[in-house]
């Protein structure tokens, strides 16, 4: 990335649970909003060198596997064994010719500990002894519709492997693939909350709603702690953050208000944020939702302070925060933004980047959604008018992935 001029999007691979387990590193030229398909090698190239030197996998990664498309030319290469072996998750072409010497290259492969993946892949009984190595199969949805799939899992399962269904764009998709047996997924239905089924706005997320107003008005400790303390979910999660962020080992908490006063109200702004899209259930911080949430906002957060004249408002990079957390959560929830407008009594600024996409931070919304969608033209054609250059932005990005990276 930066150097190279390239954009490193990630894709989340989540498991029956919807939690992200892993995420797919994906590499697009800022010449061309496409892969490099025609030189799968250099692109690749480019994935693991600016992987390693300007991101760095921890940044890029956490605690994830990350999985990464390898030629065989490349798969071949003794520059593999630069590469993080319990973190990376090799993923081998549906080109891949399967000689007696692949195979045995793929099994000390795996000898050295690598994980091994099969991309796109149909079944196909001339992969028989691959099978036996490979540890993940990942299957095309596009290229083999859930309907067509019955016969070929029915084969897959004589094997040790996992199954994982890529392209999943609907609900109906994803149930098929569970009652199928798939151990993981992938596809845009995770990544765009607007294909989702709207959720209501329970009293969690109420209560989420007036924390977040009182945090802004700068509101009384006091009045901050009761609203805590009046639900025992939000307490307990206030207390699972102090231990998250590092602190709660060194220190014996006594209260609501102790854990609020060490953590800082800064922190605990953000975590309630997040929290809108955790919800109650169980993946918290692993939900899709909220990792869209927090690389969009983190994102728009580094880009204001390096906006020509956003960096100079002490307000701005919290504003730009909020834009990007707020302009997902009207289509998670049966709420209009109108609504979350009112509730939060939001600046008028705010209010215009959220309802038309109007001002600077409208602009550098924008920005965080073609990155998103690691869409190279677009991003490129919006960067004078945000005032900003691609180093700007490509800083940004990797900012936001360290930072999601380091809350998770």
């Amino acid at each position: 990335m930066g150097g190279g001029n390239c954009l490193i999007g990630r894709q989340a691979i989540l498991n029956r649970n919807e939690s992200i387990v892993a995420y797919e590193l994906l590499f697009r030229s800022v010449a061309s909003p496409f892969s490099m398909v025609g030189d799968a090698t250099q692109a690749t190239a480019n994935v693991i060198v600016n992987s390693l030197t300007e991101f760095g996998l921890e940044n890029l990664l956490g605690q994830h596997r990350g999985f990464i498309n390898l030629d065989t030319d490349l798969l071949m290469d003794d520059s593999l064994n630069i590469l993080p072996k319990g973190q990376i998750v090799i993923e081998l072409l549906e080109t891949i010719e399967v000689t007696p010497a692949f195979v045995e290259h793929c099994r000390s492969l795996k000898g050295l500990g690598f994980t091994l993946a099969l991309d796109d892949h149909d079944y196909n009984p001339d992969f028989h002894e691959l099978y036996n190595i490979v540890d993940i199969v990942k299957v095309d949805l596009i290229q083999s519709p859930v309907a067509q799939l019955g016969e070929s899992i029915k084969q897959f399962k004589r094997y040790p492997l996992q199954l994982l269904a890529e392209k999943v764009e609907t609900d109906e998709e994803f149930q098929s693939c569970l009652g199928l047996g798939f151990d993981l997924f992938q596809g845009y239905y995770f990544a765009k909350p607007s294909l989702m089924k709207k959720k209501r706005l329970g009293e969690s997320t109420t209560t989420m709603l007036k924390l977040m107003r009182l945090l802004d008005e700068d509101a009384e400790l006091a009045e901050i702690e009761e609203i805590i303390k009046k639900s025992p979910g939000l307490t307990y999660k206030l207390l699972l953050l102090v231990n998250s962020v590092g602190i709660g080992a060194r220190s014996k908490i006594e209260s609501v208000r102790h854990a609020i006063t060490i953590i800082g109200r800064h922190q605990i702004k953000r975590w309630v944020q997040l929290a809108l899209f955790a919800g109650d259930d169980s993946r918290g911080m692993e939900n899709p939702l909220v990792e869209m949430a927090a690389v969009r906002a983190s994102i728009m957060e580094n880009l204001a302070c390096r906006h020509p004249v956003l960096k100079n408002d002490r307000e701005s990079a919290e504003k730009a925060f909020i834009v990007g957390i707020l302009s997902i959560l009207d289509s998670v929830y049966e709420v209009p933004m109108d609504d979350v407008l009112r509730a939060l009594n939001l600046s008028e600024d705010i209010r215009d980047a959220l309802v038309s996409h109007a001002g600077d931070f409208g602009r550098l919304l924008h920005v965080a959604k073609h990155l998103e969608a690691m869409d190279s033209d677009a991003v490129l054609s919006c960067l004078g008018s945000a005032g900003l250059t691609l180093d700007n932005v490509l800083q940004a990005q990797m900012n936001a992935y360290a930072w999601r990276s380091q809350i998770g």
